[in-house]
């Protein structure tokens, strides 16, 4: 009972921490979680460098103590003080032990700084991949969201009938436009155009003999002889003609 209790507890949680659960935010943490141990690793190769620079200087130091009671040692000899001699060569025998063992540990710190180099080397190898990697991840993640939108929106399209309405509305656009067609061709063809042509030659015909007029009352044109009408007697215009 409580082997099946756990298991259906386990499988809760299990649902409820993938629903949870976004990509492209854990890849993104775990990038800055990189990012965030180089500066560690970076102290920590500082501190094995300092003591290796440390172990130098006292490195050096022994060097020049030995160097110094060799020449005290000898000079004391020259000086006949063998028991000066003595003094300075004890003191210049623990100067040796500690410069052996100092070396050695300078040996060992040297070894320890370039392997946490190579570390470090073979490290941001490895997070540059991974970085590479997560970002391609991201990109494609957010491309796949971007496709799902679309995908989603032109479904929404079909699901509530935009397709269909489409189609129709414009099918009714046309039939109303291709109506109004026939109907102002069916007024056209209703007019007389003949009866249009006539009277707008009537009015230019009125409008020349406007304008004739005018003309005659500015003197510009003189009238033109009237001609004859029926059989009646001929008359002129201007002087008489005396009727013997």
């Amino acid at each position: 009972m409580w082997k099946r209790f756990s298991r259906a507890m386990r499988s809760f949680f299990g649902f409820f921490v993938s629903s949870i659960e976004d990509p492209e935010l854990i890849l993104e943490q775990n990038i800055r979680d990189l990012n965030d141990q180089v500066p560690k690793m970076n102290e920590s190769i500082a501190m094995v460098r300092a003591n290796v620079t440390l172990l130098e200087k006292e490195n050096a130091k022994y060097q020049q103590d030995v160097r110094e009671l060799t020449a005290k040692v000898k000079a004391a000899i020259q000086a006949g003080r063998d028991d000066m001699a003595a003094q300075y060569a004890t003191k210049l025998q623990m100067e040796k032990q500690a410069l052996e063992r100092n070396e050695l540990q300078l040996a060992t710190a040297r070894q320890a700084y370039e392997k946490a180099m190579v570390v470090k080397k073979a490290f941001m190898r490895e997070k540059d991949r991974k970085t590479q990697e997560a970002m391609n991840a991201i990109r494609d993640a957010r491309r796949a969201q971007w496709q799902s939108k679309v995908a989603d929106a032109m479904e929404s399209f079909q699901v509530a009938g935009i397709d269909s309405t489409h189609d129709e509305m414009l099918r009714k656009v046309n039939e109303k436009a291709a109506i109004n067609e026939a109907r102002m061709q069916m007024a056209l063809e209703s007019v007389d155009h003949q009866a249009i042509s006539i009277e707008e030659d009537a009015e230019k015909i009125q409008a020349m003999d406007l304008v004739k007029q005018m003309k005659m009352e500015m003197g510009l044109e003189s009238p033109a002889p009237v001609s004859e009408v029926g059989a009646g007697p001929e008359k002129t215009i201007g002087k008489k003609v005396e009727i013997k």
